[in-house]
């Protein structure tokens, strides 16, 4: 219970409060010392080691002088400022010799150690896993492995204390359902989501970002039920828009599809984890890809807003100017396109489109999606031109209008094909389905190569795309 009347609250690692102890001595004050109780001497400080009185004081700086009515504070006082500590007190004279004034000293409840200790002692109460047992001689990463719970790479140990930090990313409390995760239909709550984001290396401010991945990843639209038993390369590609690729340090620049990035890497990983581990869709189980991918490991960036010449992938898809937000792609491997040539943008809609009509089978269309990354390079091209997003996806889709007959079963002495009720001799079919190829601006500002991600099967039968907004 904190007494009315006077209340100081200081520190003797504090130079001003070594400057003000004197005038405290003046006072009838009850002095709480944040670290030291026999600071200041004689005055019979009151040990607020623990910080309690200081957060529910809510202190930012000492010293700080404070008046308590029935229990409320009422009014207060931060640093030294000897009018302000005379107006306030009702005493005149205090300090004599003193400066007039001199600013305070950072409040200890504000030391990173401290905040992460609270929050570590807040959250852990509400976690809710099963802890699992080592015995003394066992390594955690290989008991990890044992267990399955890895993809194949070593794991961050999921410790309740990290688990805990791993929360605080987010303002959602632990127990929260964020998805019923397929093939097992699991009830997936924010710690849950926590532990698998701790094990892929991911920094508490990215846990938003992996909520709502997994929030698009789980809708019937998506349909990473269907990705994990289907027999093609795919996986979940995570597009990530908005402040908080800047906020959690994205890479879109060089490399962006690359390694090197903790925030690129670890999201797209806690996604897979969490779908390996709470959803039940393991390699050689329900994931029954003939070959799979490297990006079944991981595979995440940021889109290039600020250097792009174009709306954003997301802005596209609905989302308001400044909000941040993920787009999901059933995305097989990424396969380059080179044209170091093209100066016009004709030119290079062609090179895209030639490139793009491999995507799958040349001879098959509008079974796939496919999403095309468009470099700063090959993008300056569009923009000298004046050429928008829209016009540029209108022009490859005139350029993807395939004739009929090269694409029926057994042209150009190939099998594979459409079938021949839907080739009528002297009509184009189109690559793509609408809606079906996306198109973002990623990667370093050297090289005249873009890439292209084909997808699975689309829409109804297969995925669609979806976006969801990141929140807190």
């Amino acid at each position: 219970m904190i007494p009315d009347g006077l209340v100081a609250v200081v520190k003797r690692a504090c130079p001003t409060c070594e400057l003000v102890a004197p005038v405290l001595g003046e006072l009838d004050v009850t002095v709480y010392s944040q670290d030291d109780p026999t600071f200041p001497d004689g005055l019979g400080a009151r040990d607020d080691r623990d910080l309690e009185v200081s957060f529910a004081l809510g202190i930012d700086t000492v010293p700080t002088l404070l008046r308590v009515e029935e229990g409320e504070v009422t009014g207060r006082v931060e640093g030294w400022d000897r009018a302000r500590w005379e107006a306030f007190t009702g005493t005149t004279g205090l300090g004599a010799g003193l400066p007039e004034w001199r600013p305070g000293c950072g409040s200890r409840t504000h030391d990173p150690e401290v905040v992460d200790q609270r929050l570590v002692a807040a959250t852990l109460g509400h976690l809710r896993a099963r802890q699992v047992e080592l015995g003394a001689a066992e390594d955690e990463i290989e008991a990890m492995y044992a267990r399955g719970w890895s993809d194949g790479l070593p794991l961050v140990p999921p410790t309740p204390e990290r688990v805990a930090r791993m929360c605080a990313g987010t303002t959602r409390a632990p127990g929260d359902v964020v998805a019923i995760v397929p093939p097992d239909l699991v009830e997936c709550t924010v710690e849950k989501v926590a532990i698998n984001a701790v094990m892929a290396g991911c920094r508490p401010e990215y846990l938003p970002v992996v909520l709502a991945a997994l929030e698009a990843a789980c809708t019937d639209e998506f349909n990473i039920h269907g990705l994990l038993a289907t027999t093609w390369f795919s996986g979940p590609l995570v597009v990530v828009n908005g402040p908080v690729t800047r906020a959690i340090g994205m890479n879109s620049g060089v490399n962006a599809l690359g390694p090197g990035n903790r925030a690129n890497a670890t999201i797209g990983r806690a996604l897979q984890l969490v779908v390996r581990n709470v959803g039940g869709g393991r390699p050689g189980g329900v994931d029954r890809a003939t070959l799979g991918n490297p990006g079944k490991y991981t595979f995440c960036f940021a889109e290039d807003e600020a250097g792009s010449p174009w709306e954003s992938l997301a802005a596209e898809r609905g989302v308001p100017a400044g909000t941040s937000a993920v787009t999901l792609f059933a995305g097989e491997g990424v396969r380059g396109v080179v044209d170091q040539l093209s100066r016009a943008p004709e030119s290079l809609t062609r090179s895209f489109a030639a490139c793009l009509r491999t995507v799958g089978h040349p001879k098959n269309v509008f079974i796939w999606d496919a999403m095309l990354v468009v470099s700063p390079e090959h993008a300056r091209v569009f923009r000298e031109a004046g050429w928008t997003k829209a016009r540029l996806r209108d022009e490859l889709h005139a350029a993807l209008q395939l004739p009929a007959e090269e694409l029926v079963h057994g042209a150009g002495g190939i099998a594979e094909g459409m079938p021949e009720w839907l080739c009528e001799p002297g009509s184009t079919l189109a690559k793509f389905r609408d809606g079906g190829l996306l198109i973002a601006h990623a990667g370093g500002g050297a090289g005249l190569f873009s890439a292209i991600i084909g997808g699975w099967a689309s829409g109804a039968v297969g995925s669609e795309p979806v976006t969801r907004e990141v929140g807190a």
